[in-house]
């Protein structure tokens, strides 16, 4: 099949998780996530993922388009640039993104992100994700 319908949706379980312990900065937030699509080379994927309020801290080594569904939230990069983000906005994070997400509602985005893979001549560097 070489087109994929995304459901802004889903009807199956998400994948459910909590933000690692240190990459906290507010909250304990429950997200979840509903992979919708995953190229066979697994650096493309695509989908729907929501979380409950609270703050952590992001270092993006992906491209990401982000469009918000429902809710607000606010990214707060290193160099202290505030963006606030609510229903029907679109936007891309670029690798190397460094700063805060902060969940102010319940939001729900969906997500497209490509991530290259790491090319080292470090034989332990293993490629992310």
């Amino acid at each position: 099949m070489n087109i994929h319908i995304l459901s802004t949706a889903p009807t199956v379980e998400p994948e459910r998780y909590f933000i690692a312990a240190e990459k906290l900065v507010q909250g304990n937030p429950e997200q979840r996530l509903w992979p919708q699509y995953t190229d066979a080379s697994g650096q493309f994927f695509a989908g729907v993922w929501e979380s409950e309020p609270g703050a952590w801290r992001v270092s993006y080594t992906e491209e990401e388009h982000c469009r918000i569904l429902a809710g607000r939230s606010r990214l707060t990069a290193t160099d202290g640039t505030v963006t606030e983000v609510g229903p029907g906005d679109e936007f891309v994070i670029a690798r190397g993104y460094e700063g805060v997400w902060e969940v102010l509602e319940r939001t729900r985005k969906t997500y497209v992100i490509f991530e290259a893979l790491r090319l080292s001549s470090d034989p332990s560097a293993t490629p992310p994700r």
